[in-house]
């Protein structure tokens, strides 16, 4: 959903297995939560960062269909490990973007230019 040193971006992928729907309200799910945790810690920016250098880059559709293949590299790429790894399964899914930790290592948040963020610490869910 997220790419990588680009702050506060955001797009919904879908499945290819299943409702395209299902991964998308989990993904608007993951942002208003992502959204509340910078609010009540006063940040203003978010940027999903590759720290990992094992980390690999690869399609982000395992698919052989022509139009597939041919559009691959004008699509985004993911890794080869979670969170950059993209599952087709909305179990994963599920506990990783609704359960999971927003402040999990991968994202670097800034505060507002001038502003100081909080260390109020709060429940993620809710």
């Amino acid at each position: 959903m997220m790419y990588s040193d680009v702050p506060n971006l955001a797009s919904a992928f879908g499945y290819t297995n299943a409702s395209w729907t299902l991964k998308c309200d989990l993904t608007a799910e993951y942002v208003c939560r992502l959204l509340k945790h910078m609010d009540r810690h006063g940040y203003a920016q978010c940027t999903a960062r590759v720290k990992d250098p094992e980390l690999t880059c690869e399609p982000v559709l395992d698919f052989t269909s022509g139009y597939v293949q041919r559009a691959l590299d004008t699509l985004p790429r993911q890794g080869s490990k979670p969170p950059w790894r993209l599952h087709q399964n909305y179990m994963k899914d599920l506990s990783m973007l609704r359960f999971g930790r927003v402040d999990d290592g991968t994202m670097e948040f800034k505060a507002a230019p001038g502003g100081r963020p909080t260390d109020v610490e709060a429940p993620e869910h809710g």
